[in-house]
């Protein structure tokens, strides 16, 4: 037991440089680690076994143990906790143990995912096919359940999702009557609707969710729009058709290293010689790297964060043309702040559908994915793809005109219509 020990108290003092964070262990003894400095926590460890389960897997065991009550916060907040181990993440990652166990291949970036559809489809319904009111008590009105797009930091969260399908809405060059328009990972159907709203484009909209499959189109035939859009509980890699319009929003991250050739050339196919096509996906800024093992355990099953240098080979691989990239920063970790304060006014309600460790697992996703898009060099990126070097102008221009003049389109019919 007391190299277990050892173990666990090497790890802390070599990781914990920056901040304050007391350990008491199952037996009452305390450490003190870090410089002193906010922000602070305390932690309490329920179990003798925790101290070695805890040094060999941190990133998977540390959660666990919240998420089952044999790691207890008694200073502090989770969020605090968790900001604090952000804050030395790169301590952590240079931890020589930790550096042997990735060479052995645990954790290891070279993961690749088995993606056919029957496991997709299942991947899909593990985090998306939850209680409907689940969602609907943290996320905003349309349900967006991707990276908002903030114009200022005090936007609320409905305004900067508006933001969002309007910013991608630009880089579809939605100039042309009646386009067909697909829409791959379509959600609860909020961008679908949205660009019929705003375009004479027939939209087809594809899901693995059960869930957002009804949901969506009860939204169709609620706003009227059952001509020009649908929503289908299918695999975009079913379809048949071309479309002159494809957009994809937080949905290539399940797609999986090993299948990047076979999405890039599946677009490739579904768009048309004169077509555009816009990525929307978590990505890494800097190398390769697998996903936190927690989330991949838990909460999205079969999820990868690609670095562009993966994915850009396939593109250029599939005889696709890249004609923009724009990285989004800290972006979502201000989504995810307003999806955690959400749920946490929403806990008690929460608690009554799932349990509690439902909560304590949901708290941790939310506040592990916040810290890692603001210090563990997560971003979100969006990639414009056509067929042929003179499908989109050659500037920028058309993009940022066409927004604002949208903006200010949306501005005029909500002032015109009555209170």
């Amino acid at each position: 037991m007391g190299q277990n020990i050892m173990l666990f108290t090497s790890l802390i003092k070599s990781a914990f440089r920056v901040g304050a964070l007391r350990v008491a262990d199952h037996r009452g003894a305390v450490r003190l680690y870090g410089d002193g400095s906010p922000p602070r926590c305390t932690i309490r460890l329920t179990k003798a076994s925790l101290e070695y389960k805890l040094a060999m897997n941190p990133g998977l065991r540390v959660p666990e143990a919240y998420m089952n009550g044999d790691l207890l916060i008694e200073d502090g907040t989770l969020y605090d906790f968790i900001e604090l181990a952000a804050q030395n993440y790169s301590s952590v990652e240079a931890y020589p143990l930790l550096k042997i166990m990735r060479m052995i291949g645990l954790g290891s970036k070279k993961i690749r995912q088995y993606n056919p559809i029957s496991v997709a489809r299942n991947n899909v319904a593990h985090h998306y096919d939850l209680s409907e009111e689940l969602y609907s008590l943290f996320l905003d009105h349309d349900r967006q359940y991707s990276c908002a797009y903030f114009n200022s930091p005090d936007e609320d969260l409905g305004t900067a999702q508006l933001n969002k399908k309007r910013h991608l809405a630009s880089k579809l060059l939605l100039n042309k009557k009646n386009l067909n328009i697909l829409d791959i990972g379509s959600g609860w159907g909020g961008l679908g609707i949205y660009l019929a709203s705003i375009s004479s484009g027939n939209i087809t909209g594809v899901t693995l969710s059960t869930e957002q499959h009804k949901i969506s189109n009860e939204r169709v035939s609620a706003a009227g729009l059952n001509k020009r859009v649908k929503f289908l509980l299918q695999d975009y890699r079913e379809l048949p058709s071309k479309f002159e319009r494809i957009v994809s929003v937080g949905m290539f991250e399940h797609v999986g290293k090993k299948n990047y050739r076979e999405y890039f050339s599946k677009v490739r196919d579904l768009l048309t010689d004169d077509g555009v096509a816009v990525i929307h996906s978590i990505g890494r800024l800097d190398t390769p790297s697998a996903i936190n093992p927690f989330i991949r355990n838990y909460i999205f099953p079969g999820a990868d964060i690609p670095a562009l240098s993966e994915i850009m080979p396939f593109v250029e691989q599939s005889g696709l043309i890249c004609t923009d990239i724009e990285i989004l920063r800290l972006h979502y970790a201000e989504t995810l702040r307003h999806w955690r304060e959400a749920f946490e006014k929403q806990r008690h309600k929460i608690a009554t559908i799932y349990d509690e460790r439902f909560c304590r697992m949901w708290e941790l996703y939310l506040t592990i994915c916040e810290m890692g898009f603001r210090y563990e060099n997560l971003m979100v990126f969006q990639i414009q793809i056509t067929k042929t070097l003179d499908t989109v102008p050659l500037t920028r221009d058309y993009m940022f005109d066409w927004e604002r003049n949208q903006m200010e389109r949306e501005k005029l019919n909500s002032n015109e219509k009555p209170v």
